[in-house]
């Protein structure tokens, strides 16, 4: 999200490697919010393919199925939005409707792309924040009208705070108030990424500031994505880039998210599953199939690097490198999992 011609068409069509959003030199090009699921780039489950083809004497290798992340590419938000202004409503909806905001600024220059509100990023940000905690200022004080005195003291504490600047992710709140907090839909309590859309030469500069900040050029990332992979890998080296603005992206909103993965790897597929961080064997075995946590036994697990290292499961099993794990071991980031369940 952020204000009109800042980059988020472009950057959303370059994210999906294909043209699904319109880009044009105006506001309000993209009225409808156009959404596309990402699969997360992830070279372990290349080298995983190839141990498993090589350890299993496959003749080819098993299919690899990444992790994915939704994009929601929303239109243009205006000054005055919390009042009706531009798409007003319709946009602040689309906003309630994610886990994190990739808000887009524009840093880039180009005199031929009008500038449709403020003159620079940080002016660009306090624009789109301010109708944000106005549009969450109405809901906390809509909320007050209950004849649930707790809720209504939580909002009117919760409504101090947004008057004062200060959006709901950064007030403090007690462990049951949270919980009221999640069901009363703020925008400024998700996590937010700063996504400069800055010129090619600029996208090494340091960042600084309290929010996650990405740096990455939605013109480049269009021209990258019409290069075979080869193409692509000497494009970045050229720049002093190791990885393209997608991976950097996803990586920042995995962990705002506080979310990691776990992998599988058998002949069937190698595989790369979401979870939360903190999530414990049972929950994780859920993600393969429900019937996975109702009847988990055991998990087995080893380390991604002795995996590779060791040549697939038998010979990490003789190596002594894979461990047995019960109901109470915590997923890692990295951990290689064969889940053993009843029936």
């Amino acid at each position: 999200m952020g204000l009109p011609n800042v980059g988020k068409s472009t950057l959303f069509n370059a994210l999906l490697k294909r043209q699904v959003a319109l880009v044009a030199n105006y506001p309000f090009a993209t009225i409808e919010p156009n959404t596309g699921v990402v699969p997360v780039p992830d070279g372990r489950l290349d080298k995983l393919a190839e141990v498993v083809k090589e350890s299993e004497k496959m003749n080819e290798l098993p299919p690899k199925v990444y992790a994915t992340v939704k994009f929601v590419d929303i239109a243009g938000l205006v000054k005055g939005a919390s009042q009706g202004e531009g798409l007003g409503n319709k946009f602040l909806a689309h906003i309630r409707e994610v886990d994190a905001i990739a808000h887009v600024l524009r840093d880039f220059t180009d005199e031929n792309v009008i500038r449709a509100g403020a003159a620079d990023p940080q002016s660009d940000f306090e624009v789109v924040e301010a109708e944000l905690l106005l549009a969450d200022l109405q809901t906390a004080e809509r909320v007050q009208d209950t004849k649930d005195n707790i809720i209504k003291n939580l909002a009117v504490k919760i409504a101090l705070d947004l008057q004062k600047g200060i959006p709901v992710r950064d007030q403090s709140f007690t462990d049951e108030e949270l919980k009221l907090v999640k069901q009363m839909a703020f925008m400024t309590a998700k996590p937010v990424i700063i996504v400069l859309n800055v010129d090619e030469k600029f996208i090494n500069n340091a960042s600084a500031g309290e929010l996650p900040i990405v740096r990455i050029s939605a013109k480049m990332e269009i021209e990258l994505a019409e290069l075979v992979e080869e193409e692509q890998k000497a494009y970045l080296q050229d720049l002093g880039v190791t990885e393209s603005g997608l991976q950097r992206l996803i990586r920042k909103a995995f962990d705002i998210l506080g979310l990691q993965t776990f992998l599988t790897a058998g002949v069937k597929e190698v595989r790369a599953w979401t979870i939360k961080k903190g999530t414990k064997a049972p929950h994780a075995a859920g993600v393969i199939h429900t019937d996975f946590e109702k009847h988990f036994i055991k998990a087995d697990v080893v380390e991604y690097e002795q995996f590779v290292s060791a040549g697939g499961w038998n010979n990490a099993r003789q190596a002594g490198k894979v461990r047995t794990e019960g109901r109470e071991y915590v997923m890692r980031e990295n951990d290689v999992v064969e889940f053993k369940v009843g029936v």
